[in-house]
């Protein structure tokens, strides 16, 4: 059987994050493992009750087949989010997806042939790699420093000709919680632009910001580049909705890519998602989540700068979910793994990160999905883990 799978299966990997939530379902571990939203941010009762009205009033049109575009009334809402943000884009300009995820996906399927050059962060969001590499690219990357990419590397890369996308995530970077700075935004679409390349701005944390001032996306000064966003973090992950924002002649080719895949995603989730979204207070909802992980990160920041041992350092972030780790030259985050485990706490490996040559001193933690205690006696228990390897 072996032999008659495809070449590609054999280049990509399975999920890191996802082999460790098999090791962390032991309820004796903290994990900081996972990408996970806080269930406490679940709009449980209005999502019963949205569930409820829409199969009372709308059952016979939300359970048919639909468009491949999506619902309508939601891709007019989500444009008119952004027009309150300043960003101007049409309703037609947007695909809804399974997850932003699928947005990666057919994003992919558009535009990479084999051996074309993508530039990815460094590090970068693991489901990236996963899904651009199904298409057999050549991976470049691009160092992220405190306020966004190398922009003189990325120039360099660019200008070498066999690019096509520079994938990047903006806001509250997954894993390492890094934004980009508004000049560093300005300089990426003005490098973009001037080296004919796609500019696939994935932004799943942008509404989660609980320190700092909002900042435009890339697409404001870029308005040819692919935008991805997601219901994931501000409504529920388990509804598995996302969109894509693209221009015409991009979108006509997502849309036929989209109807190979899967003809339209679940139409029955987007009316009640819509639905959510205009009967109740986002606003209020959206704050509860950021109020909720304001909390989280200032505990972990304050328990790593409290309990880890001198020479390990740590991003922090004024967003998102996950804050990134190093450790002293030389000391393996993997081998600290194992450590860890039998501390009964859980943490990504930086390894998993990098599309080439990782750093073995690296970790990604999530602070979201763990309350105070646990997080405190999850960085105490790494802790003790860290002394025995330092």
């Amino acid at each position: 059987m072996k032999d008659l799978f495809a070449d590609r299966m054999s280049k990509v990997p399975r999920s890191f994050v996802r082999e460790i939530l098999k090791v962390t379902e032991d309820s004796d571990i903290i994990s900081f493992g996972g990408g996970l939203p806080n269930p406490k941010s679940f709009p449980h009762k209005e999502i019963a009750e949205v569930a409820s009205e829409v199969l009372k009033y709308e059952s016979s049109e939300a359970l048919q087949y639909s468009t491949t575009e999506g619902y309508k009334p939601l891709r007019e809402y989500i444009a008119q989010r952004y027009l309150k943000n300043g960003l101007k884009v049409d309703a037609d300009e947007i695909l809804i997806t399974n997850g932003s995820q699928q947005g990666l996906d057919l994003v992919g399927k558009v535009f990479l042939n084999r051996d074309d050059g993508v530039i990815v962060e460094r590090p970068t969001y693991l489901a990236a790699i996963q899904a651009f590499g199904m298409y057999e690219p050549k991976f470049h990357s691009v160092k992220l420093m405190d306020d966004g990419p190398d922009t003189p590397a990325l120039e360099k890369l660019l200008k070498n000709g066999d690019s096509k996308i520079f994938y990047c995530v903006p806001n509250f970077q997954n894993p390492s919680g890094i934004s980009y700075s508004e000049e560093k935004r300005k300089e990426v679409a003005g490098i973009i632009q001037e080296n004919n390349a796609v500019l696939v701005e994935d932004n799943p944390y942008g509404e989660i910001r609980f320190m700092g001032r909002n900042l435009p996306p890339i697409k404001k000064f870029l308005p040819d580049s692919v935008l991805l966003g997601s219901f994931s973090k501000i409504v529920a992950p388990g509804i598995r909705l996302g969109w894509v924002v693209a221009g015409e002649e991009v979108m006509d080719k997502l849309v036929t890519a989209k109807q190979a895949s899967d003809l339209h995603s679940n139409y029955l989730a987007q009316r009640m998602v819509h639905r959510f979204l205009t009967e109740y207070d986002v606003e209020k909802h959206l704050n509860k989540i950021r109020s909720m992980y304001r909390m989280q990160r200032d505990v972990m920041v304050n328990s790593i700068e409290e309990y880890f041992p001198e020479g390990v350092t740590c991003t922090k972030p004024e967003g998102g979910m996950f804050l990134w780790v190093t450790l002293p030259e030389g000391v393996s985050s993997m081998e600290l793994f194992d450590l860890a485990i039998k501390e009964n706490v859980a943490f990504v490996p930086g390894e998993a990160f990098y599309a080439d040559d990782p750093e073995i001193n690296t970790m990604r933690l999530n602070f979201s999905n763990s309350d105070e205690k646990s997080i405190v006696e999850g960085i105490k228990r790494l802790s003790n883990a860290l002394e025995k390897i330092l």
